[in-house]
């Protein structure tokens, strides 16, 4: 028993280095995705989502939901495209590492929901950065070096602004810089990722 379990990482691990070049590829059209839904979110956030902390957390989970499901539809094409199977023991793997602190941030929205947050609400919302930035560094141990950077980068950035805005306590704070953390995080960051991954394919196409 334990030696089928050992021959099942080894291959899922040979599976993913093997993978590797796919996965990268598959990377930039689902960091567009979520960079599209991001930015969108923002703006749609910005004109009807910033008078109660609320309905700032549901309009934002509800972006979340969307978001992944674009994402799921995207990688699901690009799997029948390629002629692999869409929920694979690799694919197990990253969405095993992502659940855990996506779900506590879901969790933390939906808690928000119900009660009377309005102070904390920048809280969360770095929470949220700094959770999404912990689930891009877990998964990457199964997929290119950069998603992991990424996720160091949207921890590091959410750290840092989280100590800036308790020692200067802006004056424009509340739910309008709320959605714009949300936008720059959710939206133009992972457009630039995702850019970045097109212009770094077209010069180094994989064999």
């Amino acid at each position: 028993m334990r030696s089928d379990w050992a021959a099942e990482n080894l291959h899922t691990i040979r599976t993913l280095m093997e993978r590797s070049a796919l996965y990268r590829r598959a990377l930039a059209p689902t960091a567009l995705v979520a960079g599209v839904m991001g930015t969108l979110g923002a703006l749609a956030g910005a004109r009807w989502a910033c008078d109660s902390a609320a309905r700032f957390c549901g309009h934002w989970l509800a972006v979340a939901l969307v978001t992944i499901a674009a994402c799921l539809v995207v990688v699901r094409r690009q799997a029948l495209r390629d002629g692999e199977p869409f929920w694979s023991p690799p694919t197990r793997r990253v969405v095993h590492a992502l659940l855990p602190p996506l779900l506590f941030g879901a969790a933390l929205g939906a808690a928000a929901i119900l009660g009377k947050i309005e102070d904390a609400l920048l809280l969360i919302v770095l929470t949220w950065v700094g959770l999404y930035g912990g689930a891009l560094h877990a998964a990457g141990f199964f997929m290119p070096r950069g998603i992991r950077l990424f996720g160091w980068a949207l921890i590091v950035a959410a750290s840092i602004t989280l100590i800036c805005l308790t020692l200067l306590k802006p004056a424009a704070g509340g739910p309008q810089l709320a959605n714009g953390i949300m936008g720059g995080a959710f939206g133009l960051a992972h457009l630039a990722y995702g850019g970045y991954l097109l212009a770094t394919e077209k010069r180094n196409p994989a064999p």
